[in-house]
């Protein structure tokens, strides 16, 4: 979670939270496993060229996307580009500051970045124009407007559903076309609070956790990225359980806000 919405939680609330995991539950009455109210609405800014609002529970974020021509890099000069920021605004968080991107940023950017890319969600070869002179240039802008934990899947769903829906013009006179998808990458973060795994955690259970795991996994049950946080450890049978979750949990993401683009 971000450090600076790090926070000091009673002991009687502390205690309270880790006996209810011990059977099975949640303060908020949720199974390990279960994510939070899901809502998710396409082209939300309606000038953008393919955008998302994402609601989990109270964490809130919106994305945008914009695409332009450009120049490659000297190494890929086939391949289009793909680069992604992300934005705490301070509305969302009392200890939100304003300014440019913090360590924090650049990690939940870093982790929602390298979940799409590896995942070769977008074609970059059909992004190139000209080899080595012009490609198309994918800017994903994601700002949190209201954080109540977990940012890195709020932002996930939001940009696959951006990039579902996005358009573009390889040519400004010619005709608008769809960002070439190859996959749909959902990543699920769990947490470890004493020996349990769940999944979602909410801002008070960011708190207590001592360990994060990310797991971005497609459709076809591949493991795209994985990103391990925070200072404390998982065991073996811990990480084999972080997945299999991740696969269960994701696939019943992907359904939910995805279903109607197929």
């Amino acid at each position: 979670m971000p450090k600076d919405a790090s926070g000091v939680l009673s002991e009687i609330k502390r205690t309270f939270i880790q006996e209810k995991l011990k059977s099975g539950s949640r303060e908020d009455g949720r199974k390990l496993d279960e994510m939070r109210k899901i809502t998710i609405d396409e082209n939300y800014v309606p000038r953008a060229q393919g955008s998302a609002f994402v609601q989990l529970g109270k964490t809130k974020v919106i994305v945008g996307i914009k695409i332009e021509s450009g120049a490659p890099f000297p190494d890929t000069p086939n391949l289009g580009v793909m680069t992604t920021n992300v934005e705490m605004l301070p509305m969302a968080f009392p200890t939100f500051e304003p300014g440019p991107p913090n360590e924090d940023s650049i990690e939940i950017a870093r982790v929602v970045d390298r979940g799409i890319r590896e995942s070769k969600m977008i074609d970059l070869e059909k992004l190139c124009i000209e080899p080595g002179k012009k490609v198309m240039i994918v800017f994903i802008d994601i700002d949190v407007i209201d954080f109540d934990g977990n940012i890195i899947d709020a932002c996930t769903m939001g940009v696959v559903k951006a990039l579902s829906f996005a358009r573009y013009k390889p040519d400004p006179e010619g005709d608008e076309l769809p960002v070439p998808i190859n996959n749909h990458p959902i990543s699920v973060t769990m947490v470890k609070i004493g020996n349990e795994i769940l999944c979602d955690p909410n801002l008070e259970e960011e708190q207590m956790s001592n360990a994060r795991i990310t797991v971005t996994m497609t459709e076809d049950g591949n493991i795209r990225a994985m990103q391990k946080g925070n200072i404390g450890s998982f065991t073996l049978s811990q990480i084999n359980e972080a997945i299999q979750m991740s696969e269960r949990v994701g696939n019943g993401i992907r359904e939910q806000i995805l279903g109607e683009v197929r």
